[in-house]
């Protein structure tokens, strides 16, 4: 076994890599860059080499200096996590020249696999079941439109050598295909470094379901079943989990047996996972979640069916072999009891396989949450910020499941422009799906985030909704569920602003419960009720609320101020927690006040509510006019307009990259564009000022 090796990642993975190979006795060596150089993944590790700036082309993609890095700490192998250099053929070569080991396949197998067209061509040779579709070298536009209007719309266009949502669209009509075409490739050579596409048919109703497999170097490949990753925004995952419910054994025989036959056909070792789109039939449904043990789903020399219809509603189809171990390992990981970076390690060392395909079992059901800076009510626009409060479940084993946290952030650190948005996973299982889903939602409502946006209340609401609790999984599942996940309120503005007040005349009791009563702001009295106004802004409007004392003590609140009051009470529990009880309700909230706003945490979910002093609050709201602002910090890309043009509402003006993602700015009224005010290429602040529009003539 390996003695030390170095982890060329960084964030989450990193320090996941890092904690087997503690556990295992072996030393491991991080690499950073400048935002990252007081990063956790630097300091879990025994050393850290610095690699350069910020930007990942600047450090963790300049793999000559990663190399270098693990000859200078005497590394014996690298693990190259997922993203990055993980997928680089080259790289993985030039580790093996270098006299190192690459935790992974070898590079004939990422070559094999790494580009779309060519490997869906070897699969259709492997007899594994294909997508109709266009996965040719003959880039030609011309005849990428040609080769979609006869497959028939809507079909998907994807950057052939990419992954994780990257250079894909949706086409709905002919005539969109040329614009959507020239974003893919712009995108994928911005992420790749490679423009090279294919399409095929958008496939209905689909669920999105990849096999776990693992090779070793003595031949035998094994899979570790099946993942469902059908909860899906901007072609990127949001919930996974395993087994997949609804599978029947018989089709888990069949996709694991097509899935070792892929891994087979380019001599694969390590881990890798084999990504089926599953086509439901009219009338198909998930079927009921299943939970417990579970058989071993066969032998690896099931045979394979190479057409559809593998079970009665359900076919399934190739997508693509992400040659790396994938974002979504912790679910197979607590359902078999495996930890499959050892299992790498192990490999890569030259060990066989740690187990035969008849020894993997299933036991109970794991859900895992992707926790990522981001506004679901905003298109999913990435956020950053500081994490100003992070807290989060505590790690926790049960007899029957567990709540597991992966991250690679702490309190205090910053979420930066120039990674992915992702600032945490988390991981629940249970005996069931029914107690995982349970479970998830309890540990989601202990996770508190302030100083920047997430997506964990779109999380609670998505675990809550019919289609996801009731495992009626496709694809499209957040767009069909659209009026319960999006622009919600379950606090509510009368909790909120009960909250601060609560919160505002504790602390007050605290502050002077040496002074004088006179002295007193909670709205004493020597005789007589008193009235106290608060004001407040609450999702962008003004609200005042109306505090009653009366002669013996009780308080009532009314919100808004010219509503009935309600009696008034809480007890404090510490950590900033509260029992309150306006009226009938009672709710046990948290509340973190940062500036003027306040932020409360409650069992139902989370809101943001902003005390306003009167005394010193001014008035300075300023219209935006035809102004138009970034949405977020990223670069300029390119303008579709030019000063002078005529423009109407909804059509789009710019192109940003953020986040390695593409985002299309929209004009939001009729106008005339007056100035732009950048060029593309220009990094940009969020806020700035991108053009203006005036009124049209």
């Amino acid at each position: 076994m390996f003695k030390k090796i170095l982890i060329a990642n960084r964030g989450e993975i990193a320090c996941r890599v890092a904690a087997t190979a503690r556990r295992m006795g072996i030393r491991t060596v991080a690499v950073y860059s400048d935002a990252d150089a007081h990063a956790k993944h630097v300091q879990v590790c025994d050393e850290a080499v610095h690699v350069g700036g910020s930007a990942p082309k600047d450090s963790y993609l300049q793999w000559q200096r990663i190399l270098d890095a693990a000859k200078a700490t005497g590394a014996e192998a690298v693990h190259p996590g997922y993203g990055f250099l993980s997928e680089n053929d080259d790289f993985a070569q030039a580790c093996a020249d270098a006299g190192l080991v690459f935790i992974g396949p070898p590079p004939s197998a990422i070559r094999a696999m790494g580009l779309k067209a060519e490997s869906k061509q070897l699969m259709e040779k492997a007899g594994v079941p294909l997508v109709p579709g266009y996965h040719g070298a003959d880039q030609d536009p011309a005849l990428l439109q040609r080769e979609a209007d006869r497959i028939g719309y809507p079909v998907l266009i994807k950057a052939s050598a990419g992954g994780g949502g990257k250079g894909m669209r949706a086409v709905e009509r002919s005539e969109d295909f040329a614009a959507a075409l020239a974003s893919c490739r712009r995108e994928a050579t911005s992420s790749f470094g490679d423009d090279a596409v294919l399409v095929e048919k958008y496939v209905q109703r689909p669920r999105h379901i990849e096999i776990q497999v693992f090779g070793d170097t003595q031949g035998e490949v094994v899979y570790l079943f099946e993942r469902d990753c059908s909860v899906q925004r901007r072609h990127q995952k949001v919930l996974e989990e395993a087994p997949a419910p609804g599978m029947t054994e018989a089709m888990r025989r069949q996709m694991g047996a097509a899935a070792v036959a892929a891994a087979r056909a380019v001599g694969y070792v390590g881990a890798g996972t084999v990504e089926f789109i599953v086509e439901q039939r009219d009338g198909a449904a998930a079927g009921p979640p299943q939970g417990g043990a579970a058989p071993s789903g066969g032998s690896d020399d099931t045979p394979v069916r190479s057409v559809g219809a593998q079970q009665p509603d359900m076919n399934f189809f190739f997508m693509e072999m992400n040659t790396r171990l994938q974002v979504e390992h912790p679910v197979t990981e607590a359902i078999t009891g495996l930890d499959l970076v050892e299992w790498q390690l192990r490999v890569a060392a030259g060990e066989p396989l740690p187990l035969r395909q008849d020894q993997l079992r299933i036991a109970g059901h794991a859900i895992e949450a992707r926790i990522c800076a981001e506004n679901p009510d905003n298109q999913f626009l990435p956020t950053t910020g500081t994490l100003q409060v992070y807290r989060k479940p505590q790690a926790t084993a049960f007899e029957r499941g567990t709540v597991r946290v992966d991250d690679g952030v702490r309190e205090g650190d910053a979420i930066s422009p120039f990674y992915d948005s992702m600032v945490a996973k988390l991981i629940v299982h249970g005996a069931t799906r029914e107690e995982a889903l349970a479970r998830l939602d309890a540990a989601l409502a202990q996770t508190h985030i302030v100083g920047l946006q997430t997506n964990v209340q779109f999380l609670r609401r998505v675990v809550a909704c019919p289609s996801f609790a009731e495992a009626r999984l496709d694809t499209a599942l957040i767009e069909r569920e659209r009026a319960v996940l999006f622009d919600q309120e379950p606090v509510g503005l009368p909790l909120a602003a009960a909250a601060v007040v609560a919160q505002g005349l504790q602390d007050e009791a605290g502050a002077e419960a040496a002074a004088d009563p006179f002295g007193r702001r909670d709205g004493w009295r020597s005789h007589g009720p008193m009235a106290r106004r608060f004001d407040f802004e609450f999702r962008g409007e003004a609200v005042q609320a109306r505090l009653l004392r009366d002669r013996e003590g009780a308080l009532q609140l009314a919100v808004p101020a010219d509503a009935p009051p309600r009696s008034l009470g809480w007890t404090a529990v510490g950590d900033g927690a509260i029992d309150l009880q306006l009226g009938d309700r009672r709710e046990r909230l948290n509340i973190y006040l940062k500036g003027p706003a306040a932020h409360v945490f409650g069992r139902l979910g989370a809101t943001q509510i902003i005390a306003i002093d009167p005394l010193a609050h001014a008035a300075d709201a300023q219209s935006e006019g035809g102004r138009l602002t970034a949405p977020m910090p990223g670069k300029v890309v390119s303008f579709a307009v030019r000063a002078g043009d005529a423009v109407t509402r909804g059509q789009a003006l710019a192109v940003m990259e953020a986040m390695k993602m593409e985002h299309t700015i929209a004009a939001p009224a009729d106008g005339v564009v007056e100035e732009l005010l950048y060029a593309p290429g220009d990094q940009v602040t969020e806020g700035a000022e991108l053009l203006r529009i005036g009124q049209p003539a």
